[in-house]
């Protein structure tokens, strides 16, 4: 019997060739490892051109720039940051107002790359696991419990065992027990739910959605005439649930471009398609 996700983008293979069925796919992983280069380039080779880590930094010895999340939890907690972590947090956040708060989960986040992977090894597999089903509002939920705990303990408490943190610190000075989060991550959606921790868990990706409502690029499926059902999109997407409406609506007068918050600008529905249905768009502010 075929398996329909094993198969996701053998079409597009085919009618486009291989490398722009993994365009994106390849962009995305190059921008996470240059990131990840760029802050470990400075204690692994003593070239410093970014200091810091992915919660505070400095780049060239200038430019502060300083997570809006990290930012709000200190302020929950009491802790009253140096007016430089200001203008750090209005640099990054103007820029993920502009390209989508969660461009973070799928072009930045290092544990992107460890649940990618147990989601293709679901596909390769047809793997389904237990999939318990986890109602996605629940990161909201755990991003709210985190700014409680940081007001109830006066510490960025969430941050001792955020998987994100862990990783990037552990990369930087040695993980330790930190391996045993990043894997529990893994084992976690490949064997137990299918994209849980990014797409219904991270409080992290929680409050980047926030930061999406503005953006101006955006995934529309401006030829969704052409779509053959083939359902490649949906296999692959994180965040599947945000495709329908925008691809299916064109009866209910619903717009082709994907204005859902969740939608993380991965563009492997762009990827996978052999229709060329779906692009990323620029939206302008006035129209």
């Amino acid at each position: 019997m075929a398996n329909p996700a094993k198969e996701a983008g053998l079409a597009a293979i085919r009618s486009k060739g291989w490398w722009r069925a993994h365009q994106w796919l390849f962009l995305r992983r190059f921008s996470q490892l240059l990131v990840l280069g760029l802050f470990l380039s400075g204690p692994w080779f003593g070239l410093w051109v970014i200091k810091g880590n992915l919660n505070s930094s400095l780049l060239l010895n200038t430019v502060p720039m300083t997570d809006p999340y990290i930012l709000l939890q200190s302020l929950f907690a009491a802790m009253l940051p140096a007016s430089t972590a200001f203008i750090g947090v209005a640099i990054v956040l103007g820029f993920y107002l502009v390209v989508g708060g969660r461009v973070y989960c799928s072009w930045v986040c290092p544990v992107n790359i460890i649940t990618d992977a147990a989601a293709w090894l679901r596909r390769r597999f047809n793997f389904k696991g237990k999939n318990f089903s986890i109602n996605r509002h629940v990161r909201y939920w755990l991003l709210g419990l985190t700014l409680i705990l940081a007001s109830l303990s006066g510490s960025l408490l969430w941050e001792l065992v955020n998987p994100v943190s862990m990783l990037h610190r552990g990369l930087l000075f040695g993980l330790g027990l930190g391996w045993y989060v990043i894997l529990a991550v893994f084992l976690f959606d490949w064997l137990l739910s299918k994209n849980g921790w990014c797409g219904h868990l991270c409080p992290v990706g929680a409050f980047y959605s926030l930061a999406t409502v503005v953006a101006r690029v955006r995934v529309s499926a401006d030829k969704r005439a052409q779509c053959d059902d083939c359902m490649d999109c949906f296999a692959v997407c994180p965040e599947p649930q945000v495709i329908k409406s925008a691809l299916k609506g064109a009866d209910q007068g619903i717009s082709p471009v994907i204005y859902a918050a969740n939608c993380t600008n991965c563009g492997r529905c762009i990827d996978v398609c052999a229709k060329d249905v779906f692009a990323f768009q620029w939206q302008k502010f006035i129209k």
